[in-house]
């Protein structure tokens, strides 16, 4: 995904705006649901525990997923103060967001299985296949590399918060003190592309092993395999 992508196949646009915002509108959500059911009120009170689009999306950080390949919404304000077991509730805070899109991505998988298992694909036209197969491809494969970006243990992503849960005061009080400097080696890590090819790059290909454990566990579930040719999107 990127402006390459975007300038050569325009008519994709809709495609990636929807799986976008469904992507990042569960992805808050998930914060913000589980943060309001462990009794944090700030969620509730600015209006995040909902499905609502435009409640979560950050028009800059959607720009920017379109035109480079990474981006953000709006981030959901949590006060672990209000946590019967801070540390731990705030963990698993942390985690629900990334996964959420694992979620999701299975669950494009289980229509994927489900389509071909009714024969639905058989009697689609040569455009809705089309469409149903971008939409698809874009939306598992979109979820799978949020998932795993949002892992990278770098503020402000919620992989830098799920460490702090394990790390021990005195250290998050000193990381807390630098953590606007962690912003600078992000955006290294995302920009100068022979850092981007090791870090990123190499996270991202983990998208790969984890769609093929899903499709395993489907194929055993259904008990055939997918024919994975129907996610080759068309020139």
């Amino acid at each position: 995904m990127g402006l390459t992508e975007l300038t050569a196949h325009p008519e994709r646009l809709p495609f990636y705006l929807l799986v976008l915002m469904l992507a990042f509108a569960f992805h808050e959500f998930a914060h913000a649901y589980s943060a309001d059911r462990f009794g944090d009120p700030t969620p509730r009170s600015m209006g995040r525990v909902t499905l609502n689009p435009r409640v979560h999306l950050d028009l800059l950080g959607t720009i920017l997923i379109l035109l480079v390949g990474f981006g953000w919404a709006k981030p959901v304000l949590i006060n672990p103060n209000h946590f019967r077991r801070p540390r731990l509730m705030n963990l698993i805070v942390s985690v629900a967001g990334p996964l959420a899109n694992l979620v999701l991505a299975a669950l494009g998988m289980l229509g994927l299985y489900i389509l071909q298992a009714t024969g639905a694909f058989d009697s689609m036209s040569h455009g809705v296949l089309v469409a149903v197969s971008l939409f698809f491809t874009l939306h598992i494969m979109l979820n799978l590399v949020l998932f795993l970006f949002n892992l990278l243990p770098i503020p402000p992503l919620d992989g830098y918060r799920i460490l702090e849960s394990f790390l021990p005061l005195s250290l998050r009080i000193k990381l807390a003190g630098v953590t606007q400097w962690f912003v600078f080696v992000f955006l290294l890590f995302v920009f100068v592309p022979s850092l981007s090819s090791v870090t990123i790059g190499r996270l991202f290909a983990l998208r790969w092993p984890i769609m093929a454990g899903i499709d395993q566990g489907l194929s055993v579930l259904f008990g055939f395999s997918f024919n994975w040719d129907l996610l080759v999107i068309p020139s």
